[in-house]
This record gives C-alpha cells, structure tokens and sequence, in this order.
C-alpha cells in the first residue's frame, strides 16, 4: 500500500492510558502468567487460542499482534481468516485445534453461563491434564490482555512479530 492509500484512512486513534508504564508490577506478573501458560501448548495452536478470544473480545491490538505471531510461527492466512466462522470452517483444523477453540469460546464468554461439561469434555480427550491445565491459563491470559487492551484502547497496527520476546 502506498502513502496516498493511508491518507484516505480514518484517523489513528490515541491510547487512554499507557497501562503497563503506570502498574509496571501488574504488567510483570502478566508477563509471568504469559510465559507459564506456555509450557506444553502448541507454539500454532497457542496463538489460534490468543486469536479467537481476541476476536471475540473485539480486541484490536492484541489481533494485530497475533495473527502476525502465527503467520511467523508458520499458521496460514487462510486458516486465521477462518476461525472467526469456524464452526462453518472445521474442515480448516484438527479435532485438538477444534476443542481448543470452542474450550476458548466457552471460556471467554462466561456471560452465558459456565463452561459446558461438553465442551470440557472434548478438550479433555484431546489434551493431558497438564496440557489441559496450561491451555486454560493461555486462554485466561489472553482474555486478560484483551481486557487491559481493549479498556486502554492500545493502537495495533505498529506491533512487530516477536516484538515482546
């Protein structure tokens, strides 16, 4: 795209609060959680998890970033542009990536009850216990950032893959 495309884009929005420089402890411990949930989750399957609940959670910045970590972590652009209509789109994903989406879904969207023993189920016929165990903190870690992205209103489009590595 070349300058004369970006000047008939709206206007960048600013964030409301630098967040990270104001509760530099907070932003540590997410740090800490970020990288703890980390342990025994599919690098791939670890970002289609940030990706969905972002997208679920209307979280500009935090899809930014994740949809370029996966692309650089080897996912494909169509595979991404899928998930949204996933449900539509099984055919895109394994039965492990399929649990883990509809396990973030149920997760991220507590407004609507509890997660299903369902749901619960599937994920546990696809992970271990530890597996498990960690795909939930990922998942509530992610929600977490989208929270503190959204509520800030961070600015994506300038993130970098592996930027905060």
């Amino acid at each position: 795209m070349n300058t004369s495309e970006h000047s008939h884009r709206a206007p960048e929005h600013t964030p409301r609060l630098q967040w990270a420089e104001h509760a530099p402890e907070v932003y540590k411990a997410m740090i800490k959680l970020e990288v703890a949930a980390k342990h025994g989750v599919d690098p791939v399957l670890f970002e289609l998890v940030k990706i969905r609940a972002s997208q679920i959670n209307h979280c500009a910045f935090c899809l930014d970033m994740h949809t370029k970590d996966a692309i650089a972590a080897g996912e494909t652009v169509e595979r991404i542009v899928q998930l949204s209509a996933w449900e539509e789109s099984q055919h895109f994903y394994t039965e492990k990536e399929l649990a883990a989406i509809e396990l973030t879904e149920a997760v991220t969207v507590l407004t609507d009850g509890f997660v299903p023993d369902e749901v619960y189920a599937k994920a546990a016929k696809q992970f271990t216990e530890p597996e498990l165990a960690h795909l939930i903190a990922a998942i509530v870690a992610i929600n977490a950032w989208n929270r503190f992205g959204v509520s800030t209103r961070m600015v994506p489009g300038h993130y970098t893959p592996g930027q905060f590595k």
